[in-house]
């Protein structure tokens, strides 16, 4: 019931809420002076210390007065220069704000806050919890507000809430200093695990033995692999073979996120790739009874398979970033994003040159991969130029806005199918022929993977060996008729 038909129905009972949230937010917020001073009196102890609490902010602090003061030390310990008591008092009176922070008072008390420093990243961590909890605490205050403003749909309130809960912990850099000898540990464990045949942890394989070969086992986590072509060379095809290897054979959970097509339309080419089932008759209905009960039994195959579908036409990579955290939460992992395909990502600015754009969109992509520890496939058209002369192969130059997303990938790759630009007899000499084009790859060789298109099924095969080739003539020059 609205505010105004309340006005007309005056005996019905509104629907109290279960909490005062005024109540609840004019409750004191979160924070420890004591630590606070602990960090401050450590830093003037042993100034040293400002290297092991370098994730501590100036705005993490509670007190203004610490907030100014551990500031200052932080400028001083980063421009290089001596700390002490006096040195801090002369810097303080020269920025104005010396009987602000309490005077000569405070400083002596912060002075002998602490025996030793010894216990400095302890205080340092009780700081960075109080933050967290007020940040929490100033994000649902600016959600509860939002919500009661109903300045957007509720679907938009959604993210913006999840994105600003996100935002909190995103800010915040984890450890990423390591030991040689601990890398080195990892680097020796994963050579052995390759020599030995062994599936690496982490990383989604393609499915494609050629594929996997040259990328040295599939694609890693924490990459960005760009697939690109012009339409109707096959992309969405190849990526969802990647994707039903990955969820069904890995037993991985795969995010795939097509911005072109329905969650209906991938499911129909799903099962006929995998069934093989000609996808042009499933669409006309004139499936055979064999046909129809090889549907049912992959359908009831696959029905359970960790594979995560996001259909929605619109999509920003923040929205596209909280879906794949909620699956990880649930599913305990992910394996593999998929995304169809970058130039229809919703930018966070519709505003900004459509160079920034994209740039952005794919700084963002590589930072989920990273954040996630989980390999992003993402698709991205080819502008004509692909098109024009006779060598139809693509370049790296033909990539729309191709500074940006070749700049961050750690792999692109182009699909491209010679029989596409020819017709009669010679698409006849072409028919079937398919490669991936490795064009970048910062961990491995580039080159060219030789594969078979099969159009009916809507799916990409290792071609066979020269070997088998030659069996194949020999069983059809040998086979009646074959004279």
């Amino acid at each position: 019931m609205s505010n105004d038909e309340s006005n007309f129905y005056p005996d019905r009972k509104k629907k109290k809420p279960t909490s005062s949230a005024a109540e609840i937010l004019q409750r004191e917020p979160p924070f420890d002076l004591e630590a606070e001073m602990g960090v401050i009196g450590s830093i003037l102890l042993m100034p040293i210390v400002c290297d092991d609490i370098a994730d501590l902010k100036a705005d993490d602090f509670y007190d203004p007065a610490n907030e100014t003061i551990y500031h200052t030390l932080r400028e001083m310990h980063d421009g290089g220069e001596k700390i002490d008591i006096t040195l801090l008092l002369s810097k303080l009176r020269t920025a104005g704000v010396y009987e602000k922070i309490g005077g000569a008072p405070y400083l002596a008390k912060l002075s002998g806050a602490v025996p030793n420093a010894a216990h400095a990243i302890y205080y340092k961590d009780i700081v960075l919890e109080k933050a967290v909890l007020r940040k929490l605490i100033e994000s649902s205050t600016e959600i509860l507000r939002e919500a009661y403003d109903q300045s957007s749909s509720a679907k938009e309130l959604c993210a913006q809430a999840e994105q600003k809960v996100f935002a909190i912990m995103d800010g915040r850099s984890g450890q990423s200093v390591h030991s040689i000898s601990d890398v080195l540990h990892e680097a020796m464990d994963r050579m052995e695990a390759r020599l030995r045949g062994d599936q690496l942890d982490g990383g989604a394989e393609t499915g494609l033995h050629g594929l996997d070969t040259i990328t040295g086992g599939g694609f890693r986590n924490g990459e960005l692999i760009i697939l690109a072509a012009r339409p109707a060379m096959g992309k969405t095809a190849l990526a969802m073979n990647i994707a039903e290897h990955c969820a069904f054979v890995q037993k991985a959970p795969v995010l795939f996120v097509s911005l072109e097509m329905s969650g209906i339309e991938l499911a129909d080419r799903m099962l006929c790739s995998l069934a093989r089932v000609n996808g042009h008759r499933l669409r006309e209905g004139t499936v055979s009874s064999e046909d129809r009960d090889r549907l049912v039994n992959k359908a009831n195959e696959i029905s359970q398979g960790p594979l995560f579908v996001d259909d929605s036409p619109a999509r920003t990579v923040s929205e596209i970033a909280a879906a794949a955290r909620r699956i990880k939460r649930k599913e305990d992992g992910l394996g593999l994003i998929v995304i169809d395909y970058l130039q229809l990502i919703d930018p966070d600015n519709s505003r900004d040159p459509r160079q920034e754009q994209v740039a952005k969109i794919a700084r963002r992509l590589k930072g989920l991969a990273r954040e996630l520890e989980v390999p992003l496939l993402c698709l991205s058209q080819l502008n004509r130029q692909s098109e024009e002369g006779k060598d139809h192969r693509p370049k790296l130059s033909h990539l729309r806005e191709s500074g940006a997303i070749e700049q961050d990938a750690d792999v692109v790759m182009f699909v491209h199918r010679e029989e596409y630009y020819h017709r009669g007899d010679e698409k006849a000499e072409f028919a079937g022929q398919a490669e991936i084009i490795i064009a970048k790859q910062r961990s491995g060789p580039v080159g060219d993977v030789e594969l078979t298109w099969e159009a009916e099924f809507t799916k990409f095969s290792d071609r066979a060996s020269e070997r088998h080739s030659e069996f194949d003539d020999y069983a059809e020059f040998s086979s009646p008729g074959g004279f």
